[in-house]
């Protein structure tokens, strides 16, 4: 009986011992197929994701910045006022004329050359701020701005040197009393386009005034030299003798620009006084 009681229980240790390696088998083909990791692998995996939330969080950081500095970048001078600007977009420069030298319908004129050059000098290739007033764009789809190279308003400083002209007008005349004041204290430093060889140019050049027919009472005095000129961006301004741009505007009729006799004539045919005129 002993022995039946022994032989019973050594089956039983032999049956827990099978259960317990069948459980060991199942578990470890489990594992197999869900792994679980361990704990330096947990760790492993938790320091490569705090790296790329950090990466990440840097580049964002990073790109805002870039964004928020309001700097573009030059890549080329067309003339002595207008440029163009990363991704193709033109600029012209608000307050200010240069001589011309691109537009096919006109001549070439004194220190034109000389006035994309120093434009040329002062930003191309360079970061740049620019700073919109009213207006944003001309009819030619140019973006109107001021444009600063560190604390220097470049289109003043055109002014200043000579290489331009006030031509401020309604509406955008934030700078508009800086514009006349520089362009008064080149003119009388006689600085680039104010000096002689551009002056004698242009006296040589100007054309006989001739009586319009349309206003009789100023025709009895025989003199129509108000400049009608039509700006870069289709305004129409006319230009007495005295005002700051009289000399170095020049009236192309084939564009429509013309020769007034009075300023009401001026008026009535839709021309506004230039603000430089005192």
């Amino acid at each position: 009986m002993k022995n039946i009681f022994s032989a019973k229980k050594s089956l039983v240790f032999i049956g827990a011992i099978f259960i317990l390696f069948i459980g060991i088998v199942i578990g470890s083909g489990m594992k197999r197929d869900n792994p679980v990791p361990n704990s330096d692998l947990i760790a492993n995996v938790a320091e490569v994701a705090k790296e790329d939330v950090t990466e990440n969080d840097n580049n964002i950081v990073v790109s805002e910045s870039k964004a928020d500095n309001g700097l573009v970048k030059v890549i080329r001078v067309i003339d002595g006022d207008t440029i163009e600007i990363e991704g193709g977009e033109r600029v012209r420069y608000i307050g200010i004329d240069t001589p011309e030298t691109v537009d096919p319908r006109k001549p070439v004129q004194c220190f034109g050359v000389e006035a994309s050059r120093k434009n040329k000098e002062l930003v191309d290739g360079k970061e740049v701020r620019l700073e919109k007033d009213i207006t944003d764009k001309d009819k030619y789809g140019r973006s109107l701005r001021y444009v600063w190279v560190g604390e220097t308003l470049i289109n003043l400083e055109l002014v200043k040197q000579g290489f331009a002209n006030s031509y401020s007008y309604p509406p955008d005349i934030k700078y508009q009393d800086d514009f006349v004041k520089a362009e008064q204290e080149a003119r009388d430093a006689k600085r680039g386009l104010w000096g002689a060889t551009c002056q004698e140019n242009i006296n040589a050049t100007t054309p006989i005034a001739v009586p319009s027919q349309t206003d009789t009472s100023a025709s009895v005095s025989g003199s129509c030299v108000i400049k009608g000129n039509i700006n870069s961006s289709g305004e129409m301004i006319y230009h007495l003798p005295g005002c700051s741009s009289y000399n170095v505007t020049k009236i192309d009729e084939s564009r429509g620009e013309r020769w007034f006799c009075s300023e009401s004539e001026a008026l009535t045919a839709g021309w506004r006084k230039a603000l430089n005129c005192p």
